[in-house]
C-alpha cells in the first residue's frame, strides 16, 4: 500500500511535457523564419515544397489534416497560396491564422504590370495593412495599354517576404503570436526572436554595400517577383517578360520586352530555375545583355531556419555577378574590392 501511495504522490509531483504548438507555414521562406523563432521547441510544418508554385499548388489530404490540426498557421494570402483559403476558411475560430497581406505593420506594395516599368520608385508606401484600394501605379499606363492578362491596379505585391524590413516583421508576429500561444517556452521564443532580428540587420547591411555599385544599371526579370528586394536596396528592374510565371509571353510581350532592352540599355535578363528559360533566349536574340537566374522562392535550398538568408544572399550574388560583368574593367574591380 506505501508503495502505490509513493508511486501516486510521485506521479503528482512529476512536471507534465505540454505538447508543442502545431504550427504550419505556407512557403520556405516563411518557414525559414518560423523555424527559427521555434528553434529548440519545435518544428513548424512546411506546407509547400519550394520547388512547387504556391500559384498552383493542390493541397493533398495530408495537408489539410495538418491545417485541421493546427494551432498557428502562417501564410502570405489568397494573392499568392489561393488554394489554401477554403481550407482555412473552415478553421475560423480554431486556430490563429497570420495573414501577412493583411498584418498591421508590413510592407506592401501595389502589383505592377509586364512589360516595361519605369525603374526604381523613390516614394515609399504604406507600411500598413489597408492598402488595397489605396496605392495606384498609373503612370505606367503613360506608355502602352494594359494587356489583359495583367494584373489589375491596386492588388497586392504578394513576395513580401523579399524586404528584410518585412522578414524582421514577420519574425515579430510570429514571436508575439507563439508568446500567447505556448507561454512556458516564452523566454526561448524571446532569445531566438532577438537573434533573428540581429541576422536579418546583419544581412540587410551586408547585401547594401554588395549590391551599391550596381544599383543603377538597369536589368528585366522574368516575372514581376522582385520588387520588394528592387526597392529594400534600390535597384533598376526595368521590366518584366510575365506576369505570371505559369503563362507564356505572347509575341507582343517579346517585341516590347526586346524594345525594353534595347532603350533602356538593360544589361542584364534574368530566368528563373522552375520554369524553362527557353523564352529568355528568344528576347536576348540580337542582344549584347547578359543572362542570369534568380529565384524568389529558393527553390534548391534545403529548408531551415538558414533559408530565409541564403535566398537573399543568392539573389544579391545572381545580381551582382550579372549586372557586374556588363561593366567596364574598372567597373569590375570596383565590384571586386566591395565583395571580396
Amino acid at each position: 500500500m506505501s508503495r502505490l501511495i509513493v508511486a501516486l504522490v510521485t506521479l503528482l509531483l512529476t512536471p507534465i511535457a505540454l505538447a508543442s504548438p502545431r504550427v504550419v507555414v505556407s512557403i520556405a521562406p516563411l518557414h525559414s523564419l518560423a523555424t527559427g523563432v521555434m528553434a529548440g521547441v519545435a518544428e513548424p510544418r512546411l506546407l509547400i515544397a519550394a520547388n512547387a508554385s504556391p500559384h498552383a499548388y493542390a493541397l493533398r489530404p495530408s495537408d489539410a489534416r495538418a491545417l485541421s490540426q493546427s494551432e498557428l498557421v502562417l501564410w502570405v494570402g489568397e494573392g499568392l497560396e489561393s488554394t489554401m483559403t477554403q481550407a482555412l476558411v473552415s478553421l475560423s475560430g480554431k486556430a490563429r491564422i497570420i495573414e501577412l497581406a493583411e498584418a498591421e505593420g508590413m510592407w506592401l506594395l501595389p502589383s505592377r504590370k509586364g512589360g516595361e516599368w519605369e525603374g526604381h520608385v523613390q516614394a515609399e508606401t504604406s507600411h500598413h495593412h489597408d492598402h488595397k484600394h489605396a496605392h495606384k501605379h498609373d503612370h505606367q499606363d503613360a506608355h502602352r495599354q494594359e494587356d489583359e492578362h495583367d494584373h489589375q491596379h491596386g492588388e497586392i505585391d504578394s513576395h513580401l517576404w523579399l524586404a528584410p524590413r518585412n522578414a524582421r516583421r514577420i519574425v515579430e508576429l510570429l514571436r508575439d503570436a507563439l508568446l500567447d500561444l505556448d507561454p512556458v517556452n516564452a523566454a526561448r521564443y524571446q532569445q531566438n526572436a532577438e537573434g533573428m532580428l540581429a541576422e536579418i540587420d546583419a544581412l540587410e547591411r551586408r547585401l547594401r554595400e554588395q549590391l551599391a555599385p550596381v544599383r543603377q544599371r538597369p536589368y528585366i526579370v522574368f516575372h514581376d517577383a522582385y520588387q520588394y528586394f528592387e526597392q529594400s536596396f534600390e535597384l533598376q528592374a526595368v521590366g518584366a517578360i510575365t506576369i505570371s510565371p505559369e503563362r507564356a509571353p505572347g509575341a507582343k510581350r517579346i517585341t516590347e520586352i526586346r524594345r525594353v532592352i534595347a532603350e533602356r540599355q538593360a544589361v542584364c535578363v534574368f530566368s528563373e530555375p522552375q520554369f524553362r528559360p527557353a523564352v529568355v533566349k528568344v528576347v536576348l536574340e540580337g542582344s549584347t545583355a547578359g543572362h542570369g537566374e534568380l529565384d524568389p522562392l529558393g527553390s534548391t535550398l534545403t529548408p531551415g531556419a538558414g533559408q530565409w538568408f541564403q535566398l537573399m544572399q543568392g539573389l544579391a550574388d545572381s545580381l551582382l555577378q550579372c549586372l557586374a560583368q556588363a561593366g567596364d574593367v574598372a567597373f569590375i574591380v570596383q565590384v571586386f574590392h566591395r565583395t571580396k
